[in-house]
């Protein structure tokens, strides 16, 4: 499944059972009307990252992909409030300038 949301971040989430002892997870989210609302994804665990300019694609441990205009990146209502509650479990937000290409996914 293809997921292109409108806003999106990448956040840290701390993890002991992996070697490295944390992973890394698209937080997505899409504006919506006043009859449908927001909406906001947290994908699977990222696995891979490609990129197609303006987008990068994320690959999921369940197979999906999160294609995030590079211009995007950040928390809105729609996925700021979900963030918000997750930094009280120790997740972290990874910063813009991050060359996503470097990273290692795990």
């Amino acid at each position: 499944m293809e997921y292109c949301p409108d806003n999106w971040v990448i956040v840290k989430i701390p993890a002991q059972q992996t070697e490295a002892g944390y992973y890394y997870k698209v937080l997505a989210g899409w504006s919506g009307s006043y009859i449908d609302g927001d909406s906001w994804r947290l994908n699977s665990g990222i696995t891979e990252c490609v990129r197609e300019e303006p987008y990068f694609l994320f690959y999921g441990s369940s197979g999906s992909c999160y294609k995030c205009h590079e211009d995007r990146y950040g928390l809105r209502v729609n996925n700021g409030f979900v963030y918000n509650d997750l930094k009280d479990c120790g997740v972290t937000m990874v910063y813009r300038d991050t060359n996503w290409m470097d990273v290692e996914w795990h």
